[in-house]
């Protein structure tokens, strides 16, 4: 593997973990949902250069999947799941953007220590995405636990599974079969996140998760 190959790779898998960061920063639901599908659209990168460094050509299908799904229409039917909804308005937080991107920088310094520690023995490239991989996925778990909106918690979730796909696409891939099972699964899994956002809209008047925390102590 040649030194630009090493580059590239890391290049993209390192803009991924900053465009989580930028995902954390936002505070409008359109704003957030354009930042994703750059996150998406770099996964997608990412997932391609990988299949070119590693002459696996089952990739480009993860690639094309990611970039079909991810990077187009899962964001499209957020905006449209948004306009139905009516929830044109800022991104309600637990604890302030400073907080959050301190605590975002802590779990990146933690993924790579304890990640490039314990793959001692992996192949310089594998060891080094898995430790961006797993800076992608914690900082799409902080984005779910630090947003009240059920959209944003949504994103977060995605975030977190571009993190997984880019994991095992840096791990020398996953068998074709798996890619096409979770591409499926992780559709399956938004479909009833949409039903259940429409289901919450209609019973509570609002998307925001702290509103069922108020409900829930009103009927004890």
């Amino acid at each position: 593997m040649s030194k630009i190959d090493f580059d590239v790779a890391h290049l993209l898998a390192g803009s991924l973990v900053l465009i989580s960061f930028l995902e954390l920063y936002q505070d409008r639901l359109y704003s957030l949902l354009n930042v994703y599908t750059l996150h998406a659209l770099t996964l997608a990168a990412s997932v391609a250069w990988q299949a070119f460094v590693q002459d696996a050509p089952h990739l480009y299908i993860t690639a094309v999947i990611a970039l079909t799904f991810k990077a187009i229409v899962i964001p499209v039917a957020l905006h449209r799941i948004i306009v139905k909804l009516g929830i044109h308005r800022q991104i309600d937080k637990v604890v302030g953007s400073g907080s959050t991107m301190l605590a975002g920088m802590g779990l990146v310094a933690l993924s790579m220590v304890v990640m490039l520690r314990v793959t001692q023995e992996a192949d310089p490239l594998a060891r080094e995405d898995l430790a961006f991989a797993l800076s992608v996925i914690l900082l799409g778990l902080l984005m779910m636990v630090t947003r009240h909106n059920a959209v944003s918690q949504v994103v977060g979730f995605m975030s977190l599974e571009n993190g997984l796909v880019l994991a095992a696409t840096g791990a020398k891939g996953m068998p074709l079969v798996v890619e096409i099972s979770i591409a499926f699964s992780v559709l399956i899994a938004f479909i009833v996140i949409g039903i259940f956002l429409f289901r919450i809209r209609e019973r509570f008047d609002t998307v925001d998760v702290q509103a069922l925390d108020r409900f829930r102590g009103e009927r004890r």
